[in-house]
């Protein structure tokens, strides 16, 4: 079947029967509600505006946390329930939950105290129950150092070191769409949600392919709102939302040879230094945002900000621009707080359920989207006064180990074998759905331009596109990827 008329038969479906459940938003947030939901026997369906993945949920810090910054804010619950979550997704997907140390520099002069943070890692390990990723441990000043030879030595009294969990945003939201399919729903990207009206007991909402211009009506009991940073955008909607900047740059590990993740302050501010194969991510920033949502940009005082944390984290490194291989830049949306700092806002889920059938879900942190699933379809079978299955996704594996060949927290070998997957499997259309979400290869690879002419042909061949076309969307591709002020290619 070819991916026009599997594409043609999702659209005449999701329009030709009454739906139990039509989510909007392709995130890690919908995709992990129409996983649930499919898997109790609801018929639902899915749709995306732009491609799934395209926004927050590629852009993140790819962590799987509880988040020992949240501790010292003494939000032990949502500590708890994200830390219970890091360790289902690392059973369910092992592939795309590795566990990872983290080292915590503590130095005197700072807030950041070695005997506090020390207290903090044994609570944080009981925390995720039976047992963490690892245990951890304490560390002197030389042991540090042993560690990390290049790490500032003036007035370091020694670290903390405690497991957490890496993953890959846009494979887990695509992994999880797939596990979805699997168990019957139907997911469409490029579909924008136009409008919806009540009637009796139904929702009568207007669907338009982005693509075709094509309209089609669908009818569904309950509407689902995760549109993620969109979701206060909707005349139905009851969210609201205060939108902070997140940017991460990309840098070769051999220019910051870290062995494991490393926690670097900037007052009461963290960042990361996180190993990803022969390269290493930082970040991440963190401020307001009142921008175009479908591209904020990587600014050069956010490139500033974060090379002159790492060096003053690592004074031999001497980062500068010319080391950033890729930047990529995301919107958090927070449940709305005028008061405090972008870090200090809660990153705790709201679900608002009204009685007509319209649900939001907003806010939230990627570790927990399995849990907000579950407390989404919770509310919507009890709405259905359905007899539903009850909850299986903390206990099946998302994938087959033999399904996720191309999946993984690292990006796969540059293949056609992995093009065509991409197209065949996971609703590729474009050069850029494959080159930033389904194999990161634009982040991971400093020739990234040359690997996206090869793939741009292997696409070419396994969808019928025209030399025009081609060229079409390479044009697309670099307008996307390069959109950003700093483009270090």
């Amino acid at each position: 079947m070819t991916q026009s008329i599997g594409r043609r038969q999702t659209l005449e479906r999701i329009a030709g029967s009454t739906l139990d459940v039509l989510i909007i938003g392709g995130g890690i947030v919908g995709a992990g509600i129409a996983r649930d939901a499919a898997m109790r026997g609801l018929s639902v369906a899915l749709v995306e505006q732009h491609d799934f993945a395209s926004g927050t949920s590629s852009r993140s810090s790819r962590l799987l946390h509880g988040g020992l910054r949240y501790l010292a804010q003494g939000r032990i619950g949502l500590v708890r329930d994200s830390s219970h979550e890091k360790m289902i997704l690392h059973r369910i997907a092992p592939h795309l939950a590795r566990a990872m140390p983290f080292i915590f520099p503590t130095y005197r002069g700072t807030s950041w105290k070695r005997w506090k943070l020390s207290i903090g890692v044994k609570i944080y390990d009981l925390l995720c129950g039976k047992s963490n990723l690892g245990s951890s441990s304490s560390l002197n000043a030389n042991k540090t150092l042993a560690l990390l030879p290049g790490l500032r030595k003036e007035n370091l009294t020694g670290a903390v070191r405690y497991f957490d969990g890496l993953t890959q945003d846009a494979r887990l939201v695509l992994d999880s769409l797939r596990s979805a399919a699997a168990h019957n729903a139907h997911v469409a990207n490029h579909v924008e949600f136009k409008g919806a009206d009540r009637s009796g007991d139904r929702w009568h909402c207007q669907l338009q392919g982005s693509e075709s211009g094509a309209s089609i009506t669908a009818e569904s009991r309950i509407v689902i709102n995760a549109a993620g940073a969109w979701a206060s955008r909707f005349p139905q909607s009851k969210v609201k939302l205060r939108l902070t900047k997140g940017v991460h740059l990309i840098i070769d590990r051999d220019r910051l040879p870290v062995p494991e993740t490393v926690v670097m302050t900037e007052g009461p501010r963290i960042l990361f230094a996180i190993p990803w194969g022969q390269r290493v991510i930082l970040g991440t920033t963190d401020t307001d945002y009142d921008g175009p949502l479908e591209h904020p940009t990587c600014e050069p005082q956010d490139v500033q900000y974060i090379l002159g944390v790492t060096n003053g984290a690592f004074p031999a490194a001497n980062l500068h621009a010319g080391d950033v291989i890729s930047t990529y830049a995301g919107l958090r949306p927070l449940i709305a707080d005028p008061n405090g700092r972008p870090s200090d806002i809660s990153r705790a889920h709201q679900i608002i359920a009204g009685d007509d059938g319209w649900i939001d879900v907003a806010g939230g942190k990627l570790t927990a989207y399995r849990l907000m699933a579950e407390q989404t379809i919770d509310k919507v079978v009890r709405h259905l006064e359905r007899d539903a299955r009850a909850c299986q996704t903390a206990q099946t594996p998302l994938l087959q180990s033999q399904d996720a060949k191309f999946s993984g927290v690292e990006p796969p070998q540059v293949s056609q074998a992995a093009v065509e997957h991409f197209c065949r499997n996971e609703w590729a259309l474009h050069l850029e759905d494959v080159m930033l979400r389904r194999a990161g290869w634009h982040f991971y690879h400093r020739d990234a331009a040359q690997i996206a002419g090869q793939v741009a042909q292997w696409m070419a061949t396994e969808l019928g596109w025209t030399a025009d076309q081609i060229q079409e969307e390479l044009d697309r591709y670099s307008a996307s990827a390069n959109c950003s002020p700093h483009s270090p290619r």
